[in-house]
């Protein structure tokens, strides 16, 4: 069963990089007292979470600090190298958004977000999501019916919510 408001996000590994510094953060842990945006996607450079997703958020990062929020998050199902990578490249590092790796899916399948389809490479990735998370708890959430699209889990969108 998927997520919802009102359910606390779990424990679970995930991978960031600094640098060449390496570090695993428990999610749970990170955002425990504090009032975060998570937004999930389906995979660094893909299309629509390159042309759409991510860039709606490097957009409204000023916008969400400016009404509370402590930290924006962008978590995908990838290796941590390709997220560093594609946070150094596409402004996200810049706009102040942590990239992690969500490598084994642990969290994906906790959240009970997970999808497949194997022509395209993808196992277990993450369905495009955008939540509003307080003291571990999402009290907003928006998700695609189509991973193709990015209308209700857009930066924007979100905003209107928090």
């Amino acid at each position: 069963m998927a997520i919802s408001v009102g359910d606390k996000i779990p424990s679970a590994q995930l991978i960031n990089q600094i640098g060449d510094d390496l570090s695993q953060i428990d999610i749970a842990q990170r955002i425990a007292g504090k009032r975060v945006v998570i937004f999930g996607l389906p995979g660094a450079y893909t299309g629509i979470c390159s042309s759409a997703h991510l860039p709606s958020f490097i957009r409204t990062a000023d916008a969400f600090r400016e009404k509370g929020i402590d930290e924006i998050i962008c978590i995908a199902v990838n290796d941590v190298r390709v997220m560093n990578h594609w946070g150094e490249h596409s402004g996200a590092h810049d706009a102040g958004i942590l990239m992690l790796a969500d490598w084994q899916s642990e969290l994906t399948k906790a959240l009970g977000l997970e999808f497949s389809v194997p022509a395209l490479g993808f196992k277990d990735r993450m369905t495009r999501c955008a939540m509003v998370v307080e003291d571990g708890t999402v009290t907003a959430l928006t998700f695609e019916e189509d991973n193709g699209v990015c209308d209700m889990t857009a930066g924007e969108t979100l905003l209107d919510l928090v």
